[in-house]
């Protein structure tokens, strides 16, 4: 036991202050080499530095080879190899607007490893009903499910802070569920995301000064979805992040087709005089989180972020319960 306590402070440590020691450092060279973007919801011509995927990326990879020191295992050279992909694809993406199909079949590929490695169990666990063997169509899932957890993560980095933010906080709910579920070396690998996330969101925070862009969404939730199955907590992970879940699939049943998020002319959210968010008259217009949100009355950006981060917790408490299901035999 003193040795995973051990491992789970030096693996904690590093996370949090690669990325909090990094991203100001960061900050300052993306300034310097003018990689900045215009934060739509302030008043006047407000610019913001991006992408901070390094900083997260640095402080993941730190914290996780720190881990295979202790528990080499192929479990967390998925989780190294897989969100190193998953960075890499949100780097060329941040660099060079692709097509709307580029990010979901380039992270269906750095799912790859996770089957090649082995680093799967093919029983699929569902609460108090048990486990359901799909030896075949669970390959399938792990495509699938770091798809989704990429973009949904990536779909719903629309405002300052939300992206470290929510993060933050489905982090550790998915940390305490793998821990009373009793997977304490992936529980132990998991807390890198959270302690990572939440040094970002240090400067990510309303007002940023630096945007995490796609190489620091995907990293996230590339990292999300690899430690939900390596983990056998793929329903419990589904529950805790459900929010980005839906922000994702509102978007994509109003749009009817996979787009890129800077492609869409018309905006779900409109900026109000008094610079507040309010919903979209436009029927055309795709159906969001944030549309939702702001359709009652308008909201103010860091109102509607405070919203998401309620729903993120609650939604972290439900997967917490369904943790202790998970341990309940019928």
């Amino acid at each position: 036991m003193e040795h995973e306590i051990i491992a789970a402070v030096i693996t904690s440590v590093i996370a949090f202050f690669v990325v909090y020691l990094t991203t100001p450092l960061l900050i300052k060279d993306l300034e310097k080499r003018n990689h900045t973007v215009k934060d739509v919801f302030k008043k006047g011509n407000v610019m913001v530095v991006r992408p901070g995927g390094l900083s997260i990326i640095a402080g993941i990879l730190a914290s996780e080879f720190a881990l295979y020191a202790f528990f080499p295992t192929n479990e967390i050279v998925a989780i190294i190899i897989t969100t190193s992909l998953c960075f890499i694809v949100g780097l060329i993406d941040d660099k060079k607007v692709l097509g709307g199909w580029f990010k979901p079949i380039a992270l269906a590929v750095a799912a790859v490893p996770i089957i090649f490695l082995g680093a799967y169990d093919s029983d699929l666990a569902f609460p108090i009903f048990g486990e359901v063997k799909i030896p075949v169509l669970y390959l399938a899932i792990i495509i699938i499910m770091i798809v989704i957890t990429g973009n949904t993560v990536n779909s719903i980095d629309v405002m300052n802070g939300v992206a470290s933010g929510f993060m933050t906080i489905a982090g550790f709910a998915l940390t305490i569920s793998l821990f009373i579920v009793q997977n304490y070396e992936i529980a132990i690998a998991s807390l890198p995301l959270g302690f990572a996330s939440l040094a970002f969101y240090k400067y990510h925070k309303f007002p940023s000064k630096i945007f995490p862009g796609d190489s620091g969404a995907l990293t996230l939730g590339g990292m999300y979805g690899t430690l939900a199955i390596v983990g056998q907590v793929e329903i419990i992970a589904a529950v805790a992040l459900l929010p980005a879940v839906v922000n994702s699939f509102l978007f994509l049943v109003s749009m009817k087709k996979i787009v890129e998020h800077r492609e869409i002319k018309t905006k779900p959210v409109e900026i109000t005089e008094d610079f507040k968010l309010k919903s979209s008259p436009d029927k055309k217009a795709p159906i969001s989180l944030v549309r939702l949100i702001v359709s009652a009355q308008p909201l103010s950006e860091k109102q509607v972020g405070s919203v998401i981060f309620k729903l993120g917790i609650f939604s972290g408490i439900l997967a917490v319960i369904t943790s202790f299901l998970m341990v309940v035999k019928i």
